[in-house]
């Protein structure tokens, strides 16, 4: 589940979802989620939704990464986000 086509979904949901910063898709294209997370869960890697790490720590979805990195790249204040 972490075939081209796998991220290539996830970038048209990002793109939909209003992520439009060419340089912040194109690195989530390139993040291989399914790397940080159980392999029982790899299949999930690219869905929008937060997954385990362990430790009770989790890995945040994709749209909210997107969305960060999106509004630091713009030099948004972030207190206004968050």
């Amino acid at each position: 589940m972490t075939s081209e086509r796998t991220r290539a979904r996830m970038i048209e949901r990002l793109r939909a979802a209003g992520i439009t910063d060419e340089t912040v898709l194109a690195a989530m294209a390139q993040a291989p989620r399914h790397l940080f997370i159980d392999e029982a869960l790899a299949s999930r890697a690219y869905d929008d939704v937060s997954l385990p790490l362990g430790f009770g720590q989790t890995i945040s979805s994709p749209l909210v990464v997107a969305r960060m990195a999106q509004f630091a790249r713009a030099g948004k204040k972030l207190g206004k986000v968050l």
